[in-house]
């Protein structure tokens, strides 16, 4: 009887070992030590409830109660979205009430740890919260760390106006995510008063776009976007009526100039319709479905202005910012490099930036030319062009778009603004095609620092190269002194002295196998755009309803 009772023991003692029971608002939630990483995870804990049904596009509601431990297992479980990354997520589950968080703690008995919140990306149409995991960072016993789903595509990001469909459904669940954070993580060890915000790709652009809403004052202390940003031409529907009406079309829905049809059309076709279509590779480099202004409808609003005018007038939180690109983030877009060259070459202003306006035809092919020669020179647009092409949609997509946002966040009185460009490549990295020259990826320093799967490449400590774990032990410590300090490289640090940037965009600091600080990044580029977008720039608007039906849904309008 004296052995068995210690073998009991024994097991409970190793049972409570290999897990962890926290209690949240929700109820009791056990979560398991990973046996290789030896930290612990918290999978699938639902944060919010997806409204369903007439109410698909409305806003979450609040997360499910429980009164039995609820088990913290990973169930895979990711938002509706496009087939477009069905290869790489065979073992996902595709669930409506896809809202659910997963938490990280590292093993350790300190409690008030920073809290890293990350912000997948996907052009806002596709992915899922675990694409990237902050494993690595988290066994460094400075933080916790929490990934997320929210919805995509038409359901997370359709706007139309409208009491049914007022917008911004996506980013509302990732305002939902933030403030179940806030409410729960102290019990996890986590400091609600210290949340890092962070985010790749769309997940930036999400991220530059959540600390300009009024929705989350307060609610963040250090913020890191990485390779995306607000002012990018995906970043703020341009028009969301007419993005709903082209969306539509591609669903073989022709009635879209009568809006009450059009919206009921939304509300009752099957998901799997609905998320249909391939929206992520368009020329003017939109992805149709994102973020929008929001029209006054008597509700709580994500966003209610345009991002540039919010900056401008500097009614916004400075908070600090470690913000950066890859040299070669447009490498995002090589895919179609090769079907695009004829177009490209007897079509160029049909591949500018859809947030230009011009006053007719011969203005927009005036500019179009000038850019062209710019990027390609008198060259005719080729297979030997390549690399011109990288550059012109890193510049056009993510690189400009950034910063143009810094210069006007330092102009408004930011003076926290840590600026780097990302440049480290392995030695066995490919070239870009004929070139003898290779570059960092979309979001390349975001795998310098996460582990998971990005740019159809599967990344796991066990398979990489040595050259990418060295990459990972050269970058966590920036990243870590940012989270934990506010700076990257704080005083008594034994990296370069980093300052924030100032006016001129100068300095940032150049990240290789070596830091450098030096001067503006891609000066002569970036200032090419910043005069075409000083006269040229389109701004966005939120949807403009025609008059007939303003009061759709009994909606009070303000416009």
């Amino acid at each position: 009887m004296f052995w068995f009772l210690l073998f009991c023991l024994h097991k409970i003692a190793l049972c409570e070992n290999d897990s962890r029971l926290v209690h949240i608002a929700q109820g009791p939630v056990r979560g398991y030590k990973d046996p290789v990483e030896g930290i612990y995870s918290f999978y699938s804990i639902p944060y919010a409830k997806v409204p369903t049904g007439n109410d698909r596009f409305k806003p979450p509601l609040p997360a499910p109660t429980w009164s039995e431990t609820f088990d913290a297992i990973d169930e895979e479980i990711i938002c509706p979205q496009s087939d477009l990354m069905s290869i790489f997520r065979s073992s996902k589950v595709i669930k409506e009430e896809c809202l659910i968080a997963n938490v990280y703690v590292p093993d350790t008995n300190k409690t008030n740890l920073p809290v890293l919140i990350i912000v997948h990306g996907g052009a806002y149409s596709i992915g899922w919260g675990n694409m990237f995991t902050p494993k690595t960072l988290v066994k460094s016993k400075k933080i916790i760390a929490v990934t997320f789903n929210y919805r995509l595509g038409p359901q997370g990001f359709l706007c139309l106006g409208t009491k049914d469909v007022p917008g911004n459904a996506g980013m509302k669940d990732q305002v939902a995510l933030v403030r179940w954070v806030k409410t729960n993580i102290a019990s996890f060890g986590g400091n609600p008063e210290d949340i890092i915000i962070s985010g790749f790709s769309s997940g930036a652009s999400a991220v530059d776009v959540l600390i300009l809403s009024k929705m989350t004052a307060g609610f963040f202390k250090k913020v890191i976007p990485e390779s995306a940003a607000a002012l990018g031409p995906y970043g703020v529907q341009l028009d969301p009526i007419e993005n709903a009406k082209t969306y539509a079309k591609l669903l073989k829905f022709d009635n879209v100039d009568d809006i009450e049809a059009l919206e009921q059309f939304y509300k009752t076709v099957p998901l799997d319709i609905l998320n249909s279509v391939q929206i992520t590779h368009r020329k003017d480099s939109v992805t149709i479905m994102a973020p929008c202004i929001e029209r006054d409808i008597g509700e709580e609003r994500f966003l209610h202005d345009s991002p540039i005018n919010i900056l401008k007038s500097g009614n916004f939180e400075k908070l600090p910012l470690l913000y950066g690109f890859t040299d070669m983030d447009g490498v995002l877009k090589f895919p179609q490099f090769y079907d695009w060259i004829d177009e490209m070459n007897t079509n160029f202003s049909d591949f500018l930036p859809a947030d230009l306006q011009f006053k007719n035809q011969n203005e927009k092919e005036k500019i179009a030319q000038q850019i062209r020669r710019f990027y390609f020179g008198q060259k005719q647009i080729s297979k030997k062009t390549a690399k011109e092409f990288i550059y012109y949609y890193t510049d056009v997509m993510f690189a400009c778009p950034m910063l143009r946002s810094a210069k006007h966040q330092v102009e408004a009185g930011h003076h926290q603004i840590y600026l780097y460009q990302y440049s480290y490549v392995e030695d066995n990295a490919p070239f870009i095609p004929n070139t003898n020259i290779r570059g960092a990826i979309h979001c390349a320093q975001t795998f310098s620092i996460l582990d998971g799967f990005w740019n159809n490449t599967l990344i796991d400590e066990k398979d990489v190269s040595d050259d990418m774990i060295q990459r990972k032990i050269f970058m966590k410590p920036i990243w870590l002194n940012f989270m934990i300090e506010g700076q990257p490289t704080p005083e008594g640090s034994d990296l370069p002295m980093w300052p924030p940037v100032g006016a001129d965009l100068s300095p940032h600091m150049s990240i290789n196998r070596t830091f450098e600080l030096k001067g503006s990044p891609i000066k002569e580029r970036y200032l090419f755009w910043e005069k075409i977008y000083d006269e040229y720039y389109r701004y966005p608007i939120p949807p403009m309803l025609p008059t007939k039906y303003r009061n759709l849904n009994d909606v009070k309008t303000k416009l």
